[in-house]
C-alpha cells in the first residue's frame, strides 16, 4: 500500500466547495491585494494567537525579513538562533544585512538550548530568534529571562507551531513577535505561499504595515526602504476557512502520534518525538530517531520505506552552520554535535489527519521491518 508524506487532495474534497465560493467571492469583486478579506484573516489569526495585532505577509520568510527590517536590525548586528531548521530563519538575518550567530540544540526536543545562546551574547547581540521545531516550542521563559535582561527583540519563527502552546500561551504571543508560514504542507496552509506576523506591541506592528508596502506611508512617500511582503485575498479567504478547522487537525495529529508512540514503544532503536510537560504540541511533522548506537541507520529505514512507496522527509540533512553559503561564518564540523547527529539521524513519516488505520498500519509495520524489530 503506497502512502503519501501528505495527503492535501483529501483535505481539500472535505472544503472544496467552501474555497471555491470564497475563491471566487475574490475574483468577482477583483480585489486582489488588500482589502477587507485580509484583514478578515489578521483579525482572526490574531485572535487565535492570543495577540492583539497580526500583519499579513507573502510567504513565512517574507513574515521574518519584514519582522527584522522592521525592528530595525542592521549591517554588525547578531541575531542568536537554532541551525537545526528551515533554511529562512538565517536566511532572513543575513538578508537583514545582520550576522547569525548559531547555538545548538537541545538533543531531546531538537529546540534552540537556552544555556547555549547565553553563552553566545556580545555587544553585538540585538535579537533571539528561537524556532518552534515541528510543532513544539521552546524553552521561552528562561529566553525571554535573558532577552529581558539584555534589551533583545525575540522573534519567535513559529512557522511550523501556529496553534503550539508553552504553559498555556499561545505560539507568538510570548516573544516581541512571532511569525507563521501558510504554506500549503503546514498545518494551517494557503494554496500557495502565504504568512503572517503578530505581535502585541502597537508601534512594532505598525511597522511592519509599513514595511511590507515598500516602507511607504502614505502612498509614494518612503521614509523606509520596505518590500513587497502582502498576503493576498485569495490565500487570505482561504487560511480563514481552514482556520476553523484547525484545532480538531490538530488533535488529529495528535492521537495518530499517539498512535504511533505505541507502537513503537518496544523498540529501543526507535525514538519517538519527546514532548516537554510544559507544552502541547500540534505536529506539524512527526519526527522519528534511529539510534546509530543501537545499530539502526537512518538512510537505510529511508531507502526501505521509499522502496515500498511509503512517505517520508528529513528534516534537515544539513544543519545551516555547514551549509556552503554560509561559510564566511566560520563554523566548522562538530561545532554543533547534537544538530549534526541529529541530522544524520532523524526521520519524519506521515502524520496528516486523514490518515487511515489501514495506512497506519502499513507506515509501521514498514518502520519496524526495517530496523529488523
Amino acid at each position: 500500500m503506497a502512502v503519501p508524506m501528505l495527503d492535501l487532495v483529501a483535505q481539500y474534497k472535505k472544503l472544496r466547495e467552501e474555497v471555491r465560493a470564497a475563491i471566487d467571492g475574490v475574483l468577482d469583486t477583483q480585489g486582489c491585494i488588500g482589502g477587507p478579506k485580509v484583514a478578515e484573516c489578521e483579525k482572526a489569526i490574531a485572535a487565535y494567537s492570543d495577540c492583539k495585532f497580526a500583519i499579513g505577509a507573502s510567504s513565512g520568510t517574507d513574515a521574518i525579513l519584514n519582522a527584522l527590517m522592521s525592528l530595525g536590525l542592521k549591517q554588525g548586528d547578531e541575531v542568536i538562533t537554532t541551525p537545526f531548521t528551515f533554511f529562512a530563519t538565517a536566511g532572513c538575518v543575513v538578508r537583514a544585512g545582520a550576522r547569525p550567530v548559531f547555538a545548538d540544540i537541545d538533543p531531546k526536543t531538537y529546540n534552540i538550548d537556552v544555556k547555549q545562546i547565553e553563552r553566545r551574547l556580545s555587544k553585538k547581540t540585538k535579537a533571539i530568534m528561537p524556532v518552534h521545531l515541528f510543532g513544539q516550542m521552546a524553552d521561552m521563559d528562561p529566553i525571554m529571562d535573558l532577552a529581558r535582561g539584555h534589551n533583545l527583540a525575540v522573534i519567535e519563527d513559529a512557522a511550523q507551531a501556529i496553534g503550539a502552546t508553552y504553559k498555556g500561551r499561545k505560539a507568538g504571543s510570548v516573544g516581541t513577535c512571532g511569525c507563521f508560514s501558510f504554506f500549503p504542507s503546514k498545518n494551517l496552509g494557503g494554496v500557495g505561499d502565504g504568512g503572517m506576523i503578530v505581535t502585541s506591541e502597537a508601534a512594532l506592528a505598525e511597522m511592519c504595515g509599513i514595511m511590507r508596502n515598500h516602507g511607504s506611508k502614505p502612498k509614494y512617500y518612503h521614509k523606509y526602504v520596505g518590500g513587497n511582503f502582502r498576503l493576498d485575498p485569495i490565500q487570505a479567504v482561504v487560511i480563514t476557512i481552514k482556520l476553523k478547522y484547525l484545532e480538531s487537525w490538530h488533535e488529529a495529529r495528535r492521537a495518530n502520534a499517539a498512535w504511533y508512540n505505541a507502537k513503537f514503544a518496544g523498540c529501543d532503536k526507535i525514538v519517538t518525538p519527546f514532548v516537554d510537560s510544559n507544552n502541547r504540541m500540534i505536529y506539524n511533522q512527526y519526527v522519528l530517531r534511529f539510534r546509530a548506537d543501537k545499530g539502526a541507520s537512518r538512510d537505510h529505514v529511508e531507502a526501505a520505506l521509499n522502496e515500498r512507496k511509503i512517505g517520508n522527509a528529513i528534516y534537515y540533512p544539513v544543519p545551516l552552520h555547514l551549509q556552503e553559503c554560509f561559510a564566511d561564518l566560520r563554523y566548522k564540523e562538530g561545532d554543533m554535535p547534537h544538530s549534526e547527529r541529529a541530522a544524520k539521524e532523524v526521520l519524519a513519516i506521515p502524520i496528516y489527519p486523514e490518515l487511515t488505520e489501514a495506512q497506519k498500519e502499513e507506515i509501521a509495520k514498514a518502520v519496524l521491518d526495517a530496523v529488523g524489530a
